[in-house]
């Protein structure tokens, strides 16, 4: 059984980028940590934040049980706050957490992936990747080890982003596909809101109203799933799976995978 310790900047970005994963290790009982950076307060359009906020915990909780996520933890940043933090906050929170679990496995957001948008994302991922440089190292945050945290190097590292040309293995999840829509189910008012945001531009682009639209508008998930299945299919074909999720994958440094044996 592994220790697999998951990055998520809002409540929602677990399922929509390695869910199908996670329901699968989940399956195999292996323990998923799951950090919840921010408590995603400005994705709506319609919902005031505090009202947001408490609504988002609640359905996180709900799809992290449907998961098989084995504890989940609340930083409770603000949204789109994490860029305005003191340099190092993060970096140093997330070097704690490791050396807490001592996890096998990680999973975030890729650093490398340049074009990501949203500060949040951007935030966590670099403070993941910082984080997982110096927590293996005694002399960064040496109350750590006061407090008794050891050092830990994790082994396997999943980074997930928008661009197929930095990903480099895929996983099926074929079998789990339905697990994390299931999941996403539950983040219901992001589904609601990230449907709408589509609609939004396609409007303003000039897309003429057509099926797929009015589909958009009176159910949001089935437009979702729609999109995510299509997302999957491409990302599996890569290793002739129905559906796959993609990432970058990092164990130890070249040199040591050289002389790795087969």
């Amino acid at each position: 059984m592994k220790t697999i310790l998951v990055f998520a900047p809002h409540p929602d970005d677990a399922e929509f980028y390695a869910g199908g994963t996670l329901a699968l290790w989940g399956q195999q009982g292996h323990k998923i940590i799951l950090v919840t950076v921010t408590d995603g307060n400005k994705g709506s359009y319609i919902l005031k934040a505090e009202e947001l906020a408490r609504l988002r915990k609640e359905e996180a909780k709900k799809a992290a049980k449907i998961l098989g996520v084995t504890e989940i933890l609340f930083l409770e940043y603000h949204d789109q706050d994490l860029d305005l933090l003191k340099p190092g906050i993060l970096r140093e929170q997330f070097v704690r957490l490791i050396r807490q679990y001592h996890p096998d496995v990680l999973v975030a957001e890729d650093v490398l992936y340049k074009q990501e948008p949203h500060p949040d994302h951007r935030a966590v991922a670099l403070a993941v990747a910082d984080a997982v440089f110096s927590a293996s190292l005694p002399l960064v945050y040496p109350q750590h080890l006061e407090e008794g945290l050891k050092p830990h190097f994790v082994a396997e590292k999943y980074f997930y982003s928008e661009d197929p040309n930095l990903t480099d293995k895929v996983i099926d999840i074929t079998d789990t596909f339905d697990k994390k829509m299931e999941a996403l189910a539950a983040h219901k008012t992001q589904v609601e809101f990230l449907v709408d945001d589509l609609v939004r531009q396609a409007i303003v682009a000039g897309v003429e109203e057509n099926e797929m639209l009015v589909i958009a508008r009176q159910n949001p998930l089935q437009a979702l799933t729609f999109f995510m299945h299509q997302q999957a299919e491409l990302m599996g074909s890569q290793e002739d799976y129905e559906l796959g999720e993609a990432f970058r994958y990092v164990r130890f440094h070249p040199l040591v995978e050289s002389i790795l044996p087969g």
